[in-house]
């Protein structure tokens, strides 16, 4: 795994200074400690920091072929076979890695050599007789890609917002509507930025810059399709499943350096971990942490995966509330980021890099197979919609929603109001609200007025709206996993494995998120993925003959991050100083007295505003990073 950077020049192709480049990647050394390279010519410049994994001693980058320079971010999996074939084309290869796949399936194939790649990736190729430089992004955004146009008429690009920043012309202005969706969501979108006029390559699109032309909107080159059903017995598209399963964890146990596993005692890394044993003839080495909280500490059901598959095991304790590691994760994220289980993500990367270079994860099967909890919510109110016509609906759960009490401390089965209000909204608006942290309501009190004005009508729910509307889909469940793949996958679960492992210097691998996998997902039939409110049934069930049933079908659980208690205990003071910040108060960007009433609120035990607190803190000290 690697960091890249560059620089492009659109118009006249005038020189750039190697000095820029260097800096670019300096600060990205994390995301490749093995060693350096900067290229430069009339009009561009590449840079790149390493990570080996295949080809220790070869592959060097920025890579050259003839007018070819490839700066590349990544793993192709399937590049022994692309090689074969470009070589049986007449190619000559020189080095023994998958860089060099680039150079050559781009003379053979063009853009059409990305629907040949299996893999995670982003890459910047440029092309001196055609004068061209072509980015490109893997399928699910495993691979970040930030890329701005600068004052001067260059076009800039880095693996990480850190080394777009490491330039000298780009301008710190805030974006309005970013702030907006991380409020809403905890997490800046994957085609969204805090910098305004920075922009994310998204997930599965491409961009041809020819010189003499301006910057073109990104292309789309690849969707999943939830449209078609995939026809069969249980049994054979189980087969199906697994099959697909095997190829994904197969095709990423290629590496030259030492590679393990990330176990957490769930279904998705237990599974892993299984076809891994299956197709390793060596121990697999697999390490868990664990918590010293009760009801949180999954260590003994690793452990049993472990013995089952006789792996070579590590587990640690770790302090699930080290707040140390604030600073370091927003250092690494650049951007505010407030899923807190990136805590335990990072503290997992680190105890595997001492082990070794790369680690499969369990990450993705949830979005493909139907596996989180509002899934099941979903369809329960649909079915409810479905009763009676949307007018009378609205009437009657939008007044009984209004008038219920807003109940955090209660028992689950007490908290009504946002049930009753999402049967009140169709689908995709109740969806689009459920996976938020702050409704728009208290946004809209939260947000500072300059803000709330440079919106000018953008609300952070549309984009998941949107998606939900456009998506080549079948039903209610369809509509949202295909907006989670879009936008919750990129933007969130990946962002965070991304910036956790890469900060150690960890490759992490998600043979779940095959993009074959995840195609043959998207046609099961809904049932299949979503059984008598069973997430990831036909996978659960096709896991059989693998995993006991008391690890395939417990509650999941995830990492423990108690952050509403936090914020009345260790991180009170935390709370208490973001009514005093300096910074929040001279942006404008929120209404401090309605900071001051959330955090008198929640410490007093009055409403639970944990994670709204946890967004506040990250947006204030990302913000001082940023802007000062």
């Amino acid at each position: 795994m690697c960091g890249i950077a560059g620089l492009f020049h659109p118009g006249t192709p005038k020189p750039v200074d190697p000095a820029r480049i260097a800096a670019m990647i300096a600060v990205q050394a994390h995301r490749g400690p093995d060693g350096e390279g900067i290229w430069t010519a009339p009009g561009v410049g590449l840079g790149h920091r390493r990570l080996s994994i295949i080809d220790l001693e070869g592959s060097p980058q920025p890579m050259h072929a003839g007018a070819l320079s490839v700066t590349y971010n990544g793993e192709i999996y399937n590049f022994a076979e692309l090689r074969a074939q470009l070589e049986r084309g007449g190619a000559r290869f020189v080095t023994d890695g998958d860089t060099e796949v680039l150079l050559h399936g781009w003379r053979a194939w063009g853009p059409g050599l990305l629907d040949r790649l299996n893999g995670m990736f982003a890459f910047a190729l440029h092309d001196a007789e055609a004068g061209t430089l072509f980015l490109a992004r893997d399928r699910l955004g495993v691979k970040p890609l930030h890329y701005v146009e600068l004052s001067d008429g260059s076009l800039a690009f880095a693996s990480e917002l850190k080394g777009l920043l490491a330039h000298p012309l780009l301008r710190r202005v805030p974006d309005a509507t970013a702030i907006e969706d991380y409020l809403a969501f905890g997490y800046v979108p994957d085609d969204a930025c805090l910098i305004a006029g920075v922009r994310k390559l998204p997930a599965g699109h491409c961009l041809l810059v020819r010189r003499g032309q301006s910057v073109p909107a990104p292309r789309r080159w690849w969707d999943v399709s939830f449209a078609d059903r995939a026809t069969g017995s249980t049994r054979a598209l189980g087969e199906e499943l697994l099959a697909h399963m095997r190829e994904g964890v197969r095709s990423r146990m290629v590496a030259d350096v030492p590679l393990g596993a990330f176990l957490s005692g769930g279904v998705d890394s237990s599974a892993v971990v299984a076809l891994m044993a299956e197709a390793s003839k060596a121990a697999v080495r697999t390490c868990t942490i664990g918590f010293d909280e009760a009801g949180h500490d999954e260590r003994a059901h690793a452990a049993v995966v472990a013995q089952r598959f006789a792996t070579d095991h590590h587990a640690q304790v770790v302090r699930p509330d080290d707040f140390a590691l604030i600073d370091t994760l927003v250092h690494h994220f650049d951007e505010p980021f407030a899923d807190g289980s990136a805590l335990a993500t990072y503290q997992v990367a680190a105890l595997a890099r001492a082990r070794v270079t790369v680690a499969l994860s369990g990450d993705g099967a949830d979005e493909v197979f139907a596996g989180y909890r509002r899934y099941r919510f979903q369809a329960a109110e649909e079915r409810v919609r479905g009763l009676l016509p949307p007018a009378w609906r609205t009437a009657a759960f939008g007044t009984l929603g209004r008038y219920y009490p807003k109940a955090d401390w209660a028992p689950r089965p007490l908290r009504a109001k946002t049930t009753l209000l999402a049967l009140a909204s169709d689908g995709d608006e109740a969806y689009a609200r459920a996976v938020g942290v702050t409704s728009p309501e208290l946004r809209g009190m939260l947000l500072g007025a300059d803000v709330r004005a440079a919106l000018q009508g953008h609300r952070a729910e549309d984009r998941y709206i949107a998606a939900m509307r456009a998506a080549p889909a079948r039903d209610a469940i369809d509509r949202a996993q295909y907006a989670d793949l879009k936008i919750w996958l990129p933007g969130d679960i990946l962002t965070k494995v991304d910036r956790t492992s890469m900060a150690v210097g960890l490759e992490a691998r998600e043979p779940l998120l095959d993009h074959r996998l995840v195609e043959f997902g998207a046609r099961l039939p809904a049932s299949m993925r979503l059984h008598r409110g069973t997430g990831k049934w036909l996978m659960k069930r096709s896991l059989e003959r693998y995993l006991p049933r008391d690890i395939l079908y417990r509650p999941k659980m995830g990492f423990v991050t108690p952050i509403s208690d936090w914020f009345r205990g260790a991180l009170a003071d935390e709370a208490e100083a973001l009514t005093r910040s300096r910074f929040l108060a001279d942006s404008g960007w929120l209404a401090m007295p309605t900071v001051a009433r959330l955090v008198e609120a929640h410490r007093s035990g009055r409403a639970d505003y944990g994670r709204t607190l946890w967004q506040l803190m990250m947006l204030e000290r990302a913000g001082r990073r940023l802007f000062g």
